[in-house]
């Protein structure tokens, strides 16, 4: 038996673990998750795929930490593997720990695998998730894309690695996820094709469109397609941090001022940074979490869905 607790954050759901999960042993975080993704993956597809998950579900399962100070240690997954940071994610978990009253209102530390980040529970539902440092790694790489032509963006890094470009094939709106979904799947491949990476050579797995907003009183709109080949619902936390790097970069957008970033549904996430520590920025999101469910999941032996529906 598996408990978990579910959430929104701006529309993307997060299911956290709160018993039930494999044991990870001890050691750096890095390393559990990483043992989470190569001995457990039936274990994660379980949860987020069909029959018990849905599209765009995020994981967090909550390990002890081995920083010093942290509420917990989490390590972020969906369908298609393991996370480094998940924006979205960590304020759903701060909510969801308040509702089981662990936390308060207040700043607390989370241990994640690329890092410890801190979330101030201003409220029931309101979470500034202070994130590890971003930065931009590559600007106005150019790439060929099949069926697109040549699409030009920045490599930067918000947690996860993305691939940021105003090059939008439609518009972005909710009735263009489809075309934008398959543009996006499209110019992952070709970075791929390319060789283009992150440092280090770690994949580029995030695309990130950017455009204007909707709202009078926001500053930019974005649509992001997640490793899992699903679109995230809210603005992406790590994205718009790596957004927020570029712009700071480019000398676009001062430490403290706001960037306000409306999803592709038209949520919204609350920006301001401050410079880091190596020459990227570290980013302040605020936005809202609701929790949806409390759930024991289930896993039969007989079960031929039991780790979820791969097709």
């Amino acid at each position: 038996m598996i408990r978990v607790i579910d959430s929104h954050t701006e529309g993307e759901p997060t299911r956290v673990v709160i018993a039930g999960g494999p044991d990870l042993g001890s050691g750096p975080l890095a390393d559990r998750a990483r043992r989470l993704n190569e001995d457990h993956g039936d274990f994660c597809a379980a949860l987020l795929r069909e029959p018990r998950g849905v599209v765009a579900m995020v994981g967090a399962l909550l390990v002890p930490p081995a920083a010093p100070g942290c509420e917990t240690g989490v390590i972020y997954f969906n369908a298609a593997g393991n996370l480094g940071m998940c924006g979205h994610a960590t304020i759903g978990l701060a909510v969801t720990l308040a509702h089981l009253g662990r936390i308060t209102v207040g700043n607390h530390r989370f241990e994640t695998p690329v890092g410890v980040v801190e979330a101030d529970l201003v409220d029931a539902n309101t979470v500034t998730v202070v994130n590890v440092e971003s930065y931009r790694f590559r600007k106005d790489v150019a790439v060929e894309v099949p069926g697109l032509g040549t699409v030009t963006g920045d490599i930067a890094w918000g947690g996860n690695w993305f691939f940021l470009t105003g090059d939008n094939p439609v518009p972005l709106t909710p009735d263009c996820t489809a075309p934008l979904t398959e543009a996006a799947l499209a110019i992952r491949r070709a970075l791929h094709a390319a060789g283009m990476t992150g440092r280090d050579g770690a994949p580029i797995d995030h695309v990130e469109f950017n455009g204007p907003p909707d709202g009078r009183d926001a500053q930019g709109r974005n649509f992001v397609l997640c490793p899992d080949d699903a679109y995230d619902r809210s603005p992406c936390g790590t994205g718009t941090s790596a957004k927020v790097a570029c712009l700071a970069a480019d000398g676009k957008l001062a430490p403290g001022a706001p960037w306000v970033q409306e999803s592709i549904i038209g949520s919204r996430y609350s920006l301001t940074y401050r410079p880091g520590a190596t020459g990227g920025v570290i980013a302040s999101i605020t936005g809202r979490a609701f929790v949806t469910a409390e759930a024991t999941l289930l896993r039969a032996p007989s079960d031929p869905y039991r780790n979820g529906i791969s097709a």
